[in-house]
C-alpha cells in the first residue's frame, strides 16, 4: 500500500506561481505512474490535471493545465511536482497526487489506486 502526502499549497493571486510537492512511500516509487487531479468548490467530481509515467519520460495535461502547468517526477526522492504558473481563480480547487496502478501515465481517475489527503489551492482574483 502506498501513502501520499501532498505539500505546497496555499492562497495566490492570479497571475502568481505555485509548486506542489507530493511524497510517495510504502511501494517502490517508480514502478508506477502519478498523476495530479483536483476537486473545485461546489462541484463533486475530480478533475484531471496532469499524469506522468513511471519513468517521466510521457506527460500528459488537462487542457485547462496544459502549457501553464508542469508535472515531473524524481524517483530517487519518490516525490512527484506540480509546478503552476499563471493561476486563474478557476484554478482554485482541492488537489489530489494520485498514485496509478500501472506504470504507463493515464488522466482516467479509475487507473489510480491510492490518493493523498488533499491540499487547498486558491486563487484570488
Amino acid at each position: 500500500q502506498v501513502q501520499l502526502v501532498e505539500s505546497g499549497g496555499g492562497l495566490v493571486q492570479a497571475g502568481d506561481s505555485l509548486k506542489l510537492s507530493c511524497r510517495a512511500s510504502g511501494r517502490p516509487f517508480s514502478n508506477y505512474a502519478m498523476g495530479w487531479f483536483r476537486q473545485a468548490p461546489g462541484k463533486n467530481n475530480n478533475e484531471s490535471v496532469a499524469a506522468i509515467s513511471w519513468s517521466g519520460v510521457t506527460t500528459l495535461y488537462s487542457d485547462s493545465a496544459r502549457g501553464r502547468f508542469i508535472i515531473s517526477r524524481d524517483n530517487a526522492e519518490n516525490t512527484v511536482n506540480l509546478q503552476m504558473s499563471s493561476l486563474k481563480p478557476e484554478d482554485t480547487a482541492v488537489y489530489y497526487c494520485a498514485a496509478g496502478l500501472w506504470a504507463i501515465a493515464s488522466l482516467k481517475q479509475s487507473e489510480y489506486g491510492a490518493w493523498g489527503q488533499g491540499i487547498q489551492v486558491t486563487v484570488a482574483s
